[in-house]
C-alpha cells in the first residue's frame, strides 16, 4: 500500500498530464470568454475543451498504467510458478515491447528449467528407490527428512513411521557420529544382519545444513572376495605341494621297487642315498615355503616411533656386502614408523636390486650398479631404490603371493614389503625405468608432523 500522503504512480501520471494541458486549456477558455460569442457556443466549446483535456489525460494515464498492470500480472504468474502466460505486443523496436519480450523470454527459460528440474527429481527418485543401498537424510536437528525403499527394508519400518522422527528414535544415532566412512562390523539392524559400510556427507537445502547417510550391505561382496582369496591361496598351496610331493612320491616308489627286488643292482646303495637326498631337499624346500607363508600371515602391527631416515637407510646399506652401493642421498627428515619392519622391507628391496645388478654384471655389463636416495614429497618421505638390472618382465604378478622368478625365491618378499608399507599408511610401487634398463622401487612413508611442512 502507498504511504499516507504519497501520490500513487497512476495518479501522478494523470496529474502531470492535466498540468501539461492546463496552460492551453486556461488560455483557450480565456480567449473564448473574452470574445463576444453566443453564450450557447461559449458553453459548448468550453465543455468540449475541458472534456478533451480530461479525456486525453485519462487516456495517457491508461496508456501508462495498463502495460504496468500487464507486467505485474506476468511477474505474479512467474512467482506463483505458472510459466505459460505470455504478453502480447512484445516488439524489439519499442522500449515497452522490449520489456515485455524479456519477460516472455524469462518465462520460457524458467519453464525449461522447471521441466528439467522435475525430470531430474523424477530420475533421482527412481534411482533412490531402485538402488539396493539404504539412504537417509537428516536435518540439522537430526530429524529424518528422507528415506528410500532400501532404508525402509533395512529398519523394517515404512517411511511414514520414520519420517519427522529423530535419529535416536529410529536407531541411527551412531551413524551420525564418528568417522564419516567406516565399516559397521558389529552393527545389527532390525531388518537384516551382515557387515555394513557407512558413508556420511553433508549438503545444504534452502541454506540449511543436512546430513546424508548411506549404508550398504557388504556381506555378499566380502564373501565373494574371501572366496577368491581362498581359491587363490588353495591353488598356490596345491601347486607348491604338488611340486614337492610328486618327486618325493616318484622317488619313494622307485626306491621301494629297488628294495623289493631279490637281485639288486650293484650301485643300489648309491641310488638309495641320492633318492633320500632329493627327498630331504624337497622337504626342506616345502618347509621354507610354509615358513615364508607363516611370516606373511603373522606380521605383527607396527610399533611406531620417530626415526631418522638417514640413519635407518645407512644401517640397511651396511648389511649388503655383495655389491658396493654409493652413499645414499637425501635431506634430513624423520619418519614415524616401526624401524625393524621398515628395515626388513628395505633389506628385501635392496637385495632384489642387487640381485638384478649382479645378473647384469654376469651378462657382461660391468658398471651395473644400485642407487638409493630419498626426498620429501608433501607429508611423505619417498625412498627410491634404482638398479641397472634387466627390469621387470611381468609387472602384473609382482604382488601376487608366492609368485617368483627366482629359482630359490619364495614369492613372499614383495608382498611382505607392500604390507609393511600399507600398515604404516604408505605405499610401495615398482616400475621399469624410462631412461634405461632397470627397475625403480619407490617406498613412501609418512613424515613426522614437524617435518611435513
Amino acid at each position: 500500500m502507498p504511504k499516507p500522503g504519497k501520490i500513487s504512480h497512476d495518479r501522478a501520471i494523470q496529474i502531470y498530464a492535466l498540468l501539461a494541458g492546463l496552460p492551453a486549456v486556461v488560455l483557450g477558455l480565456a480567449l473564448l470568454w473574452m470574445r463576444t460569442h453566443e453564450p450557447t457556443i461559449q458553453w459548448i466549446l468550453s465543455l468540449l475543451i475541458v472534456g478533451c483535456w480530461l479525456g486525453f489525460a485519462a487516456l495517457a494515464r491508461s496508456r501508462v498504467v495498463r502495460p504496468l498492470q500487464t507486467m505485474a500480472n506476468l511477474l505474479l504468474a512467474l512467482r506463483e510458478g505458472d510459466y505459460s502466460f505470455r504478453a502480447r505486443g512484445a516488439k524489439h523496436d519499442d522500449p515497452l515491447g522490449e520489456i515485455l519480450s524479456e519477460i516472455n523470454s524469462l518465462g520460457s527459460i524458467l519453464q525449461t528449467q522447471r521441466r528439467g528440474a522435475i525430470e531430474a527429481t523424477a530420475l533421482l527418485r527412481t534411482v533412490m528407490e531402485e538402488i539396493d543401498v539404504a539412504v537417509f537424510a537428516f536435518d540439522k536437528d537430526r530429524v529424518l527428512r528422507l528415506v528410500n525403499r532400501a532404508g525402509e527394508k533395512l529398519l523394517s519400518q515404512p517411511a511414514e513411521r520414520m519420517l519427522n522422527r529423530s535419529a535416536e528414535a529410529i536407531g541411527l544415532a551412531d551413524c551420525l557420529e564418528g568417522d564419516a566412512s567406516r565399516l559397521l562390523a558389529s552393527t545389527t539392524f532390525a531388518g537384516s544382519h551382515g557387515r555394513w559400510g557407512l558413508r556420511r556427507t553433508q549438503f545444504r537445502e534452502e541454506g540449511r545444513p543436512h546430513q546424508l547417510v548411506v549404508i550398504a550391505d557388504l556381506s555378499q561382496p566380502l564373501r565373494e572376495e574371501e572366496l577368491k582369496a581362498w581359491q587363490g591361496l588353495v591353488r598356490v598351496l596345491g601347486h607348491e605341494l604338488n611340486n614337492s610331493l610328486a618327486p618325493i612320491k616318484s622317488i619313494a616308489g622307485s626306491l621301494g621297487t629297488t628294495l623289493r627286488r631279490a637281485i639288486r643292482p650293484r650301485d643300489w646303495e648309491d641310488d638309495l642315498r641320492a633318492g633320500l637326498d632329493i627327498i630331504a631337499a624337497r622337504a626342506d624346500g616345502l618347509a621354507r615355503f610354509l615358513q615364508a607363508y607363516s611370516q606373511l600371515a603373522r606380521l605383527p602391527p607396527p610399533s611406531f616411533a620417530n626415526c631418522e631416515l638417514e640413519e635407518l637407510v645407512k644401517r640397511v646399506v651396511a648389511l649388503e656386502r655383495r655389491l658396493t652401493i654409493a652413499p645414499p642421498e637425501g635431506p634430513r627428515v624423520q619418519v614415524r614408523c616401526d624401524a625393524a619392519q621398515v628395515e626388513q622391507a628395505l633389506i628385501n628391496l635392496l637385495r632384489n636390486a642387487v640381485d638384478a645388478a649382479l645378473e647384469q654384471r654376469t651378462a657382461g655389463r660391468r658398471d651395473a650398479a644400485v642407487r638409493l636416495r630419498w626426498r620429501r614429497d608433501g607429508t611423505m618421505a619417498e625412498i627410491r631404490i634404482e638398479d641397472d638390472g634387466p627390469g621387470i618382465a611381468q609387472t602384473a604378478n609382482l604382488f601376487v603371493p608366492f609368485f617368483t622368478t627366482k629359482p630359490e625365491g619364495s614369492g613372499i618378499g614383495l608382498v611382505l614389503c607392500r604390507q609393511i608399507a600399507e600398515n604404516h599408511g604408505g605405499s610401495l610401487d615398482l616400475a621399469n625405468r624410462q631412461d634405461a634398463a632397470g627397475c625403480i622401487a619407490t617406498l613412501r612413508l609418512p613424515l613426522v608432523a614437524s617435518h611435513s611442512v
